[in-house]
């Protein structure tokens, strides 16, 4: 079904915040409002001061708001890779309806049965996503509703991230009077939003080059694979470059910008600009080789700790090669280093929208585009770990529940944020009704414990 509406995706980033209102009328997708403002209270992707944050996301929002003409209430937020962890989930029940046709309330409790889980009490789970479905022994099946079985068995991933990260993502959001509508793992969503289908199948490495930290992702078989973040970004080039000239942040940032470029070969050394020194009164001279040298230094340390990560999962050899985005990626000869640092095929990445051609909004745009495509079992899964179905499950439903006859179906205890022993116990009443149709088969149990993506690394790609 093509989407229609507005959305709204937010990037609180560790250089800047940004708002993109986009709006879908027949699965075509128009940004008709931006904001951008200056961030504070990050560092390295992470909120370290939740009020100072407020105020930069408020000033983004109403950049917006200006520009689309709209009043902006709630918004999609990206979360960053930082100690993200992916688990397989597998859930399975009895479908309870006397016809034995599935509705949109089994694939809620299958859902449900998937997410009985034991996690770190520390960690708090972030999405699930179902990857397919079995009914009766028959697999490979993306949206069971409608068919007939007595025994609905779901696979997918589940995301799970530090609760400190993800409460203080949430605060700030709330105290800038916004509703968070969903949080999205933000690499999942822009290797979902750039790479094309034979990328996302073959296999491809998205590195998103930011202001705080590179986040290194991999996609195989249109399956978000693997994470790495490095706790250095564009900002890291800046001081650089303000250590060595003796120079201020704010020149250095000017000269990075307008004189930059991250790959020596091709920079002049008869190519001269001035550059403000701390502590001289007149201007000292320096040519674009030996800048260009400064900021080479940092990119190079940068591109070869994501070739150590990605040559220890053997991903140097997915066919899709190396897709640079991000804020520092802009800069000119990044794609000639990273070519000869990786020694594999590398392109970059630039939104095409009118106005906002600039890979520092690849993240947010990408936000937007990833939850207006999310179809209903997505958010009829996610209603099992939230608690609320959205409002476009309830629309593309409505239909559906007038024609079919009214049934009896048994629903989850709690939700499933509190994992816990009724959540157990839930799930091993959905076990104890299907066996007694079909035996109690030890094969076809649910599995407690997903396999995080730190233990399956090495055999990604097999």
């Amino acid at each position: 079904m093509a989407k229609t509406g507005m959305f709204v995706s937010l990037d609180i980033g560790t250089s800047s915040v940004k708002v993109v209102v986009s709006d879908f009328v027949d699965g075509q997708g128009t940004i008709i409002g931006v904001g951008n403002a200056k961030s504070s209270g990050v560092n390295k992707g992470l909120i370290v001061d939740i009020d100072k944050t407020v105020v930069a996301i408020k000033r983004a929002v109403a950049q917006a708001e200006e520009k689309a003409g709209i009043k902006i209430n709630a918004v999609t937020v990206g979360l960053p890779a930082n100690m993200v962890e992916i688990e397989k989930a597998t859930g399975m029940i009895a479908v309870h309806s006397q016809s034995k046709e599935i509705l949109d309330d089994d694939v809620r409790n299958v859902a449900a049965a998937a997410l009985v889980r034991n996690i770190q009490p520390e960690r708090e789970i972030i999405n699930i996503i179902p990857q397919s479905f079995t009914i009766d022994g028959l697999d490979g099946i993306q949206d069971p509703r409608g068919m007939r079985g007595v025994r609905l068995e779901m696979e997918g991933v589940v995301y799970t991230g530090p609760q400190t990260i993800i409460h203080n993502v949430r605060k700030a959001v709330e105290r800038a009077g916004l509703a968070v509508q969903e949080l999205v793992v933000t690499p999942l969503a822009l290797m979902e939003a750039i790479l094309d289908d034979g990328e996302k199948d073959f296999g491809a490495t998205v590195i998103d080059l930011g202001g705080g930290q590179t986040t290194t992702a991999v996609m195989h078989d249109k399956q978000f694979k693997f994470a790495h973040v490095n706790q250095a970004g564009g900002d890291f080039v800046t001081r650089d470059i303000s250590v060595v000239l003796n120079a201020s942040n704010q020149n250095a940032e000017n000269l990075k910008i307008n004189y930059g470029i991250a790959y020596s070969a091709m920079a002049s050394q008869s190519e001269v600009f001035p550059v403000d020194v701390i502590g001289k009164v007149d201007p000292v001279n320096v040519d674009e080789r030996y800048l260009s040298e400064i900021i080479e230094a940092r990119y190079v340390e940068i591109f070869e700790e994501s070739k150590e990560v990605l040559g220890r999962i053997s991903a140097l050899s997915l066919p899709g090669g190396i897709v640079l985005t991000g804020g520092a990626a802009s800069i000119p000869g990044v794609v000639e280093l990273a070519s000869e640092v990786f020694e594999v095929p590398v392109k970059i990445y630039v939104p095409n929208h009118i106005g906002i051609r600039n890979p520092a909004f690849a993240n947010v745009i990408a936000i937007s585009d990833y939850y207006a495509n999310l179809n209903d079992i997505y958010h009829l899964a996610q209603a099992a770990l939230t608690g609320r179905v959205s409002t476009q499950v309830k629309a593309a439903s409505k239909v559906a529940q007038q024609q079919a006859p009214v049934q009896q179906v048994v629903q989850p205890q709690q939700p499933a944020q509190n994992i816990g022993a009724v959540d157990v116990a839930t799930q091993q009443n959905y076990y104890a009704q299907a066996a007694q149709q079909y035996g109690d088969n030890e094969e076809s149990k649910p599995s407690k414990v997903g396999t995080k993506l730190k233990g399956w690394a090495n055999k990604l790609f097999d």
